[in-house]
Parts: structure tokens; C-alpha cells; sequence
């Protein structure tokens, strides 16, 4: 019997294009999620808001959701007095997207930076990185995940070591995206072609989310592709530029613009399309709508 993962494989393999969900910690914070806490906070205190938030994102279209982990690592989670509960938290976050989730839609690990500098900048060894990857991978695939994603990146010692850590504890699917918001690069320097040749041995697909805007998506695809022939491309840009209204950081771009969007990104060669920060159910439910022709 063929699993979800290798349905969706496949079906990636086969040129299919998949919409995945939007925002998760800005729509949280729409909800009632304070400022400077965790959205893995409420995998514990609010479970309920986070699963109906992956249900409106199915509900929209979208037929691939993130968990609610991008802070996951016990790391980050020790801001929240949560690092010992790391391995619950993942799991549990995992449990409440596969239950929107149901059967027909792709469930996604979500994971990301440590938010720590690795040695020898910082004091976080890889080593040590690894390790808490590995904890939070095992959590997710127990949950039920599909595959893993490690997204929002700017430094590929931290890439790498998230791949490894994943790597012993699963042999899901692992796809990587950077986050280019540094004139074409990442914080630490990182261009897409050199992100696409380091990782793309290494993993099952790569590209680019966040960011600053959606038009320098294009580019940053095809300068991956260029390196990467062959390799699955995902595009998950913010709903447009972000300004300060303010004490807060808005995001002006409306549903009409990113149905554009969507198109432009599947042109330029993306597999799996959806929106970062400042995207909501009604972005994707546009997005659907666009890419559905």
C-alpha cells in the first residue's frame, strides 16, 4: 500500500504543483497570541485555536499544512521555560495538524533556526544543534507528519546540521528553504545558487520563504534551478513588503496579488507554493483559486 509520503513524492516527481498554507505565528498573533511569546506556546495552552487555524487553511485550498514548530527546538522553546517539554510540544503540534489534516491533505514537520549563532560566532556547537534537531524531528514523525521541512534559514553549517540530526532519527522527505532578505542574499551571505548546490545532495527539495518581496522570488527560483536541474522548488513569500504602522509590522499585499504571485512562482518553477508572514486563509484561498486554472 502506497503512503501519504510516497503519494506525495510521486505526484511531486510527476511535475504536480501543491498550495500550501499561510501564516501561522502573525495569524496567531491576530487571534490573541501576545507579543514576544512563542506561537508553540499555545500547542500547550490553546490547542483548540491552533488546529482550527491548519482547519481554515484546508478549508481555503491548501492541500499542504506546517505544523505549529518553526520555534520547536528546544532552544527556542527554553524562552517559554519549555526546552523540557520539547519532545511533547513537537508531537503534540504534529497531532493537531494531522487532525485538520484528515487523510487528503499533506501534513509538514516545520522546523527552523536554533536563534542561536553556531560556533565559531556563537556558542552553540553543530554538534549540539544536531542533537536538538534530531529531538524535534523524532517528536514530529511521531506525531504523524509526512515530511519534514527546516525553512527560514540564512546559515548552511545550521542547514546541514539540521539535516543530519534529522537524518538519524527518520528517513522521511526532508526539503530546506532560506530565507534571502539581504539584497539577494541570506543574513550570513548565503546566495540561492550556493544554498541549491550545498543542500540539494542532501535533500529531497529546497527554495526560499520569507524574505523581504514576493517579486524577488523569481530570480532566487531560477538561480536554484540553474544549479539544482531537477531539484523540487518550493516558494513560500510574505503577503508583500512589510512596513511599520506604528509599532506594528503590516502586510499590505491583498488576496488579488497574491493569486498573481502564485502564478508568477509556479512559471518560474515552483512545486509547492504558499505564503509566509502576513498571508491568512483568504491569500490562500485566492491562491487557490488562481493556480486551480
Amino acid at each position: 500500500m502506497t503512503t501519504r509520503t510516497e503519494n506525495l513524492l510521486s505526484r511531486l516527481r510527476a511535475g504536480e504543483v501543491f498550495l500550501a498554507d499561510g501564516a501561522t505565528g502573525t495569524m496567531l498573533q491576530s487571534l490573541g497570541l501576545e507579543d514576544g511569546r512563542l506561537p508553540e506556546s499555545w500547542v500547550v495552552e490553546q490547542p483548540d485555536r491552533v488546529r482550527a487555524l491548519h482547519e481554515s487553511y484546508v478549508k481555503a485550498g491548501a492541500n499542504l499544512v506546517l505544523t505549529c514548530t518553526l520555534g520547536g527546538t528546544r532552544f527556542r522553546l527554553a524562552h517559554e521555560g519549555l526546552e523540557d517539554r520539547a519532545a511533547e510540544v513537537n508531537r503534540r503540534a504534529a497531532e493537531l495538524a494531522r487532525q485538520a489534516a484528515g487523510d487528503g491533505v499533506f501534513v509538514a514537520g516545520d522546523m527552523s533556526s536554533t536563534g542561536q549563532l553556531l560556533a565559531p560566532l556563537g556558542q552553540l556547537t553543530a554538534a549540539e544543534a544536531a542533537d536538538g534537531y534530531a529531538e524535534q524531528a523524532a517528536a514530529l514523525v511521531e506525531g504523524g507528519v509526512d515530511f519534514l521541512l527546516v525553512e527560514t534559514l540564512s546559515d548552511l553549517a545550521e542547514a546541514r546540521a539540521a539535516v543530519e540530526g534529522a537524518r538519524r532519527v527518520t528517513d522521511l522527505p526532508i526539503f530546506v528553504t532560506f530565507s534571502f532578505d539581504t539584497h539577494g542574499r541570506t543574513m550570513m551571505g548565503v546566495r540561492p545558487a550556493q544554498a541549491a548546490k550545498e543542500m540539494a545532495p542532501l535533500v529531497e527539495g529546497l527554495g526560499a520563504n520569507c524574505g523581504r518581496d514576493p517579486d524577488e522570488y523569481p530570480a532566487i527560483l531560477e538561480a536554484m534551478a540553474a544549479e539544482a536541474p531537477g531539484a523540487i522548488l518550493w516558494a513560500k513569500p510574505n503577503a508583500g513588503l512589510p512596513h511599520l504602522n506604528g509599532d506594528d509590522v503590516v502586510y499590505d499585499a491583498s488576496p488579488a496579488f497574491m493569486a498573481e504571485v502564485a502564478l508568477r512562482l509556479r512559471q518560474a518553477g515552483a512545486q509547492i507554493i504558499g505564503g509566509c508572514c502576513g498571508t491568512t486563509p483568504e491569500h490562500i484561498a485566492a491562491m487557490s483559486q488562481s493556480l486551480a486554472h
